[in-house]
C-alpha cells in the first residue's frame, strides 16, 4: 500500500493527536465520517489496529516497514513494545523532526531524501537511517540547506537524547530515545499483541 497523502486532520480525529503528522490545529473533534459523531465501542481486534496506525502514521511508515521493525523488537533482549518504539525514535527523519529542523516527518523525510543532512559529516538521503549514540546530525553547509532549516526551526521541546547547538545547526545524539521521549499516548504493548496472531 501506497503513504498516505489524503487529508491528514481526517486522521487525528480518528486516532488522536499525532505531533509528527500535522501542525493544523482541530477544528472539529468528533470522528471523520457521516456517522462519527455516533461513536461505537470498538472490538479487541479494533483497538489494537487503532494503535498499530497510530504508529503507521505518525512516522509516516508503511505497513511493511512496520512489520520489518517488528520482527527486528522481536529479535533483540528486552521488552518488544519498548525496542520498537525506540527504534522508530531512532530513524534519522525523526531525529530531524525532534530536533526541531522540520515542521513534520513528512517535511523531515523529504529533507533527508534531498540530501540536505549529514550524519558523522557524510550526507545521507535514507530517511530509515537508524542514529546511533555519538552520532553528529548536521545540517549541509549550503545556503539552500540552512535556509530551509531557519524556515521552519522552531522552539521545539528537544528530548533529553539529543543535544543541539542551534547557532551551528548541529546535534550529538547522547544515547538511545527512551519510552518517556515518545511524543504521543500509545499503547505498545496492543501493538505487540496485534502482531503476535500475524507473524
Amino acid at each position: 500500500m501506497a503513504r498516505y497523502s489524503g487529508p491528514r486532520l481526517r486522521i487525528i480525529r480518528r486516532l488522536g493527536e499525532l505531533p509528527g503528522l500535522t501542525r493544523k490545529p482541530l477544528t472539529r473533534l468528533n470522528p471523520p465520517g457521516q456517522h462519527g459523531a455516533n461513536t461505537k465501542k470498538n472490538s479487541q481486534y479494533g483497538i489494537r489496529l487503532l494503535e498499530k496506525q497510530k504508529l503507521r502514521y505518525n512516522y509516516a511508515i508503511s505497513e511493511t516497514q512496520l512489520i520489518r521493525y517488528v520482527k527486528q523488537a522481536r529479535r533483540a533482549k528486552g521488552s518488544t513494545g519498548e525496542i520498537l518504539l525506540q527504534n522508530l525514535e531512532m530513524r534519522l527523519d525523526n531525529t530531524i523532526y525532534r530536533l526541531g529542523f522540520a515542521p513534520t516527518i513528512l517535511a523531515a523525510r523529504q529533507m533527508v531524501s534531498h540530501g540536505h543532512i549529514l550524519v558523522n559529516n557524510v550526507r545521507v538521503t535514507i530517511p530509515s537511517y537508524p542514529c546511533q549514540p555519538k552520532d553528529t546530525v548536521a545540517v549541509r553547509n549550503k545556503p539552500q540547506s540552512k535556509k530551509l532549516v531557519t524556515n521552519s526551526l522552531t522552539s521545539a521541546v528537544i528530548p533529553g537524547h539529543l543535544n543541539l547547538n542551534k547557532d551551528a545547526l548541529t546535534a550529538v545524539i547522547q544515547q538511545t530515545a527512551s519510552r518517556t521521549s515518545v511524543p504521543f499516548e500509545v499503547n505498545e504493548l496492543l501493538i505487540v499483541e496485534f502482531y503476535s496472531r500475524k507473524l
